[in-house]
């Protein structure tokens, strides 16, 4: 099979000053990662390494450049799954770690258990020699700001106030390697000014993430607490069972906004090696090397 790599970089109003930088970081992720995928690297290590790049880019929501919950703190979700075994790792809450994603790799690998959150995630990097960080290497001047200006002393999210405007870079990644094995992997920072705690769709088996040899995988972006509901990245790896890859996105996509009126996106790539993206935000950012070997980066404007 040939192999195949899609990224995201979230899906909101993603103001323009914003754009260049975003579009650059994908890039480095899929220059970085597709020329070891085609040099034999698996699906699942694909994922998770191109969704590293992703998390140490200040630019984006997710590990260094994650936003500030209501009490100014940085809380990290993360999954990844293997769509030959349908293996799942999952964290949730977790605090001082630069890469979720790989704490969430540890877990399907080193652990009977398919997730784990806040403190006892944390006990369990120790345990497998995931460096801690200071929570200042994490922040940047940029989040800092918008949670000064946006959420402290407001008592409520600010993502759920003005969605389109508030940073929502959650970051994913979906591959095929040569063996035709699937993966898909998401982290985020979560929603701006959220309650401590609270978990969005991103670590969720189904909502931020599914991968299954014998349909698809999907990475997702959005809305978390309307993208859980619809199980969106389930939902779409199942349509991809009569649907071609660019049309089971836009019906998943659509379910999404029919049902409950929900703000997201996804990327996928169907059992195939065909991609697909989609979403109901007013951008979405994603980057693909396409038929031809040739990385494109994409600024999707609905």
């Amino acid at each position: 099979m040939q192999p195949r790599l899609i990224v995201h970089a979230g899906a909101w109003d993603i103001p323009k000053d914003q754009e260049a930088d975003h579009l650059s970081g994908m890039r480095c992720a899929v220059s970085d990662v597709f020329p070891k995928l085609e040099a034999g690297m698996s699906a699942l290590d694909a994922v998770e390494a191109a969704v590293r790049v992703l998390e140490d880019n200040p630019a984006l929501n997710a590990g260094r450049g994650a936003v500030l919950n209501a009490r100014g703190e940085i809380e990290l979700d993360a999954m990844l799954m293997d769509g030959k075994a349908l293996r799942v790792g999952a964290v949730a809450a977790v605090r001082n770690i630069l890469h979720p994603v790989s704490l969430a790799r540890a877990v399907m690998d080193r652990s009977e258990h398919c997730f784990l959150v806040g403190p006892g995630a944390l006990e369990f990097a120790r345990t497998v020699g995931i460096p801690e960080v200071d929570a200042r290497e994490l922040l940047t001047e940029r989040e800092l700001a918008y949670y000064r200006e946006h959420v402290q002393g407001n008592g409520r999210c600010a993502a759920a106030a003005t969605f389109g405007a508030a940073p929502a870079d959650t970051v994913g990644a979906v591959a095929m390697d040569s063996e035709g094995n699937l993966a898909a992997a998401t982290s985020t920072g979560g929603a701006p000014g959220k309650l401590p705690g609270r978990v969005g769709d991103s670590p969720l088996v189904g909502a931020g993430a599914y991968a299954d040899n014998e349909a698809g995988a999907v990475s997702t972006t959005g809305w978390g607490e309307y993208i859980m509901r619809v199980v969106l990245a389930k939902t779409a790896c199942d349509l991809l069972t009569n649907l071609a890859a660019p049309e089971a996105a836009r019906a998943a996509i659509a379910i999404l906004e029919k049902r409950v009126h929900g703000l997201g996106g996804l990327i996928l790539i169907d059992r195939h090696g065909h991609c697909g993206f989609a979403h109901s935000t007013p951008k979405m950012a994603f980057a693909y090397v396409d038929e031809d070997g040739v990385i494109a980066a994409g600024m999707r404007v609905r």
